[in-house]
């Protein structure tokens, strides 16, 4: 009897024992096993470097960083001695509206960038300049925090008011960010790092910024345009923009303050 084939006709077939072996050796582990992963330093830094903790790291110290550039550069000057004379015109409004973001993710409070603008380019380019800013510096925060910080904090969200903030955010984001936009009282920073912990998206939460920034940054400019006569009814009216909205928000916080503690 042939072991191995059996000739007939010239054409050889192979024996059930020599096909079984073959395929034992294609599906054994070792045919079949796919690459072992990276163990060296080089991966075991990159797990480190890239891990949530890392990331959140970073993020604290590029926000620590930008908040010490603010101390000393001290934007506050503008008020007082003006814009750099070797620009002007739409250079100016653009470089102003740059830093503009770039001072708010830096936790430089809005209201003074907003009277900045009025007092350097008047009331209708200020409310320009501001807009773009504060829409910049919001895109920067919620995109650092959304990409830096949201895997490391999203465990922490434990608490009932940090749940029930997650949760208003994460299902109704246009709305909830365009309420907190209008009705002042939560700072422009932790709402932009608040959202971009939540999953609320960019687009929706760029859109209620911009447009629940309006009035009360429309306010302010008028109020730095025309600082300069405070009799003037614009500035009045620009005041008393800034003032009723501060009040209806601590009267609303009043009324609803037994729901917030069962919260």
């Amino acid at each position: 009897m042939l072991d191995a084939t059996t000739r007939s006709g010239g054409t050889a077939t192979a024996s059930p024992r020599a096909t079984t072996a073959e395929l034992a050796v294609a599906a054994s582990p070792a045919a079949t096993a796919s690459p072992a992963a990276p163990t060296g330093f080089t991966a075991r830094c990159t797990r480190v470097l890239l891990s949530p903790w890392s990331r959140l790291s970073l993020l604290v110290a590029l926000l620590a960083a930008g908040a010490c550039g603010v101390l000393l550069f001290e934007p506050q000057r503008l008020l007082t001695q003006g814009w750099p004379p070797q620009l002007g015109g739409a250079m100016a409004a653009l470089v102003f509206a740059v830093a503009y973001g770039v001072c708010t993710v830096a936790f430089v409070p809005r209201p003074l960038l907003n009277l900045a603008a009025g007092a350097l380019f008047g009331s209708q380019l200020g409310l320009g300049v501001s807009l773009a800013g504060t829409v910049l510096g919001a895109g920067i925060a919620f995109c650092l925090g959304r990409a830096l910080g949201q895997d490391a904090l999203r465990p922490l969200l434990r608490g009932r008011w940090l749940k029930a903030a997650d949760g208003q955010l994460s299902r109704h984001g246009f709305r909830s960010m365009l309420a907190v936009r209008l009705f002042p009282g939560v700072p422009f920073w932790a709402a932009n790092y608040c959202a971009s912990v939540s999953r609320m998206g960019l687009l929706p939460f760029l859109l209620a910024t911009g447009l629940g920034s309006i009035p009360n940054t429309a306010a302010y400019v008028v109020a730095g345009a025309r600082a300069s006569t405070p009799t003037s009814p614009a500035f009045l009216i620009a005041l008393a923009c800034i003032a009723l909205p501060a009040l209806a928000g601590v009267v609303v916080a009043w009324r609803k303050r037994h729901h917030l503690r069962r919260l």
